[in-house]
């Protein structure tokens, strides 16, 4: 425990004009309110705000904050009072400790709330003086360092995951990343204790590998300054966090041996301009690693951070990472907006916290939010939500949203170069298009000329420029396949009631169903907002149509689903649903999976065209009072069809080592590619497996099928149906 004199000259050392009375009536006070009271650990609970302002003496803060540290918990765990505080310490004393006190006995609603109206309250506090998140910030440090004494794994997986998404991203943005390593890793600690043990261990074994590798650089490096004309430098080599690298790992998607930067080296020198003549001796000697190069002196972070950073093939051909900075930037950088308080300068004090512009974009937030639940939503993202800067092969720049993908690049780069994207290699790796870029990325985008925008494009991209292309090109494509469809319905159902279909004669009904034009109403029947026989009805008023039953309809009554300028071959030749964008005008149904050779048929949904189903499929039970909606479709089983389905199978497997490697292979020899793999059921015995696959017809699926029942660790294989 910290004794009340030591507290006073570790302030005095650093600040001689300190107020020891304060501090000292602010010690006797928080020692006296905590009484008796015990920690879960069962020590003297008064040891938390000493400790408290202990770790605030070392980022060397004025006596006010440290007072406020050692009483900031009087107030709701004791019967002092903040009148008792104003009373005693004065109104700058009092309104750093409302702002700081824990604030639980506020009656909310859920976990969430309580939490989200604290966390509101305290930017409101803060952006009035930031020494309130100085001291939250601490006594968040030493909650952590106590955790374990919890003995509730669930509270402690709470005050973790809370300590990780909002305290340290907040340490972080007023530049304090001392604190924040360490509230990450001790998080990291309790949320995934042993993937950060398994990151130390291989920590450990590089340093036993390279005992002395770290040095030999530092050594290199002083030396080639030194020859240059820099000789009073200071180096140092630093490994990067546990939880830096799992978030990189888990970012870059590659083993911990692939990752270069696993040690940083720190150059630190007396001026600016020796920086910049460190880092030019440095980019003399060792060759420069593209896009690694970051001027953070000219151009600094928004919470103060100065350094220059690059990347170079160092000594002994190791890719190392080497920061410049001067020693007054150094202690900014290690300790943020405490390393420059008001007070050293001898200056009156302002109100720090609405120099930061991401403070004053949360009393945006708060001003607009309705509830404090969707305050700390909004709040995570503006903490987090920053953009990244990617670059092209040619070297420039694009900026994007976190979280933007390939496709966001492409359509950043130019719009026909998105509409046109089949592919991404993003620092020479082909990747996913839906892979989240990050901060350096070199994004190098192949086009095709026949390609156009996918559907599912619009379920990952993030900027607006992106979505909007995509949408409007779907709209147009969805209309134009709509059309052919309702052409398609409408010549079937003219032909089934003796007459002949023209377009021309849409022109006299086209209001009736308040429809601009004709193929506005042709679209409205392939969406399944208008049957084929109402419009018929509408054109012959006086006609009783006949309808034709799933049951009732012969071969020449089908009617097919059309591609796009069909080539029709006789009165009722069928036309193939071949060539229509899966998700527009057609569907095929994920109950059954139909694929090539099964026998179909389709079934009008409003407002999404058809949904082709297998003739056997369970869920068509449900239409059968709907026969209008019934519609007879064909196959384009030529040759020349390259398009995979999807086919579903369901096995039952023996639990044994090795099984799903050989069904797996088994599949990929006949030509499948499974798609997607889910265990339905498990025993000592057997695992009963539902698989997809593609597969070209329903004849490849069985196929594959027989050599699977041929393969012994496979007791049974079905096609799933229904399901």
């Amino acid at each position: 425990m910290i004794r009340q004199y030591e507290l006073v000259e570790r302030v005095k050392a650093y600040d001689p004009s300190a107020d020891e009375d304060l501090l000292n009536r602010a010690y006797v006070f928080s020692m006296k309110a905590h009484g008796s009271q015990t920690r879960a650990s069962g020590d003297p609970y008064f040891l938390h705000p000493l400790e408290v302002a202990g770790i605030l003496t070392q980022l060397k803060l004025d006596a006010g904050t440290i007072a406020t540290a050692l009483l900031h918990d009087t107030v709701e765990d004791t019967v002092a009072t903040l009148e008792d505080i104003e009373k005693l310490f004065g109104k700058e004393i009092a309104r750093l400790v409302d702002g700081v006190t824990k604030l639980s006995r506020l009656e909310l609603h859920s976990e969430q709330a309580k939490q989200a109206e604290n966390f509101r309250k305290l930017v409101l506090a803060m952006s009035e003086d930031i020494r309130v998140l100085l001291v939250k910030l601490a006594d968040r440090l030493h909650n952590m360092r106590t955790l374990f004494h919890l003995k509730n794994p669930d509270k402690r997986k709470r005050i973790a995951r809370e300590t990780i998404e909002i305290y340290a991203p907040l340490a972080e943005r007023i530049g304090m990343h001392q604190v924040k390593d360490e509230l990450e890793d001790l998080a990291f600690a309790e949320l995934n204790p042993d993937a950060r043990d398994s990151i130390l261990a291989q920590l450990a074994r590089l340093r036993s590998e390279g005992e002395n590798r770290v040095q030999r650089i530092i050594d290199e490096l002083r030396e080639r300054l030194a020859e240059e004309g820099l000789p009073n430098v200071a180096i140092s080599g630093r490994e990067k966090t546990a939880y830096s690298i799992w978030r990189k790992l888990q970012r870059k998607n590659v083993s911990f041996e692939q990752l270069s930067d696993i040690m940083a080296f720190r150059v630190m020198v007396d001026s600016v301009a020796e920086c910049y003549q460190a880092l030019g001796i440095i980019h003399a000697h060792y060759p420069v690693v593209p896009g690694r190069f970051k001027d953070y002196i000219s151009t600094p972070k928004p919470n103060g951070y100065r350094s220059l950073h690059t990347g170079v093939i160092g000594p002994e051909r190791n890719r190392i990472e080497v920061q410049i900075r001067t020693r007054d930037m150094h202690e900014i950088c290690e300790l943020g907006v405490a390393a420059h308080w008001a007070y050293k300068q001898g200056e009156q004090r302002t109100q720090q916290g609405r120099e930061y512009r991401w403070l004053r974009e949360l009393l945006d937030i708060l001003e607009h939010a309705q509830k404090p639940e969707e305050f700390l939503e909004h709040t995570k993202l503006e903490l987090f939500q920053d953009q990244v800067f990617c670059f092209t092969p040619k070297g420039d720049l694009i900026a994007l949203p976190r979280g933007a993908t390939p496709v966001d690049f492409a359509y950043a780069v130019h719009s026909e170069v998105g509409d046109h994207c089949v592919g991404a290699k993003i620092n020479g790796r082909m990747l996913p298009l839906r892979t989240q870029l990050q901060n350096g990325d070199q994004v190098d985008i192949i086009t095709s000329k026949a390609q156009t925008p996918v559907p599912g494009w619009e379920r990952f991209v993030v900027t607006g420029k992106a979505r909007a292309r995509i949408r409007k090109f779907l709209r147009t494509q969805q209309r134009a396949q709509y059309i052919e469809l309702g052409r398609a319905i409408l010549q079937r159902q003219f032909k089934a009631e003796g007459y002949e279909f023209s377009e021309k004669a849409l022109d006299g009904v086209v209001k009736i169903f308040q429809q601009p034009s004709a193929d506005d109403l042709l679209a409205s029947v392939g969406s399944g907002l208008h049957s084929g026989r109402e419009v018929f009805h509408a054109v012959f008023p006086g006609h009783k149509p006949h309808v034709a039953t799933p049951k009732e309809g012969d071969e020449k009554n089908a009617i097919s689903v059309p591609k796009p300028k069909p080539k029709v071959k006789g009165n009722n030749a069928p036309l193939p649903i071949k060539g229509l964008i899966p998700g527009m005008a057609v569907h095929y149904a994920r109950c059954c999976h139909p694929l090539p050779g099964d026998r179909i048929v389709g079934i009008v949904t409003t407002g999404k065209g058809v949904t082709i189903h297998t003739i056997d499929c369970e869920t068509l039970e449900s239409f059968h009072e709907s026969p209008e909606r019934w519609i007879d479709v064909a196959w384009d089983i030529g040759p020349d069809n390259p398009e995979e389905h999807v086919g579903r199978i369901t096995l039952v497997v023996a639990n044994e080592p090795g099984s799903l490697g050989t069904l797996s292979t088994v599949i990929g020899k006949n030509g499948g590619n499974i798609t997607n793999l889910k265990i339905t059921s498990r025993n000592t015995d057997f695992f009963e497996l539902l698989i997809d696959i593609d597969v070209k017809d329903a004849k490849h699926l069985t196929n594959i099928m027989a050599a699977l029942r041929a393969t012994p660790a496979i007791n049974s294989v079905d096609r799933a149906r229904g399901r």
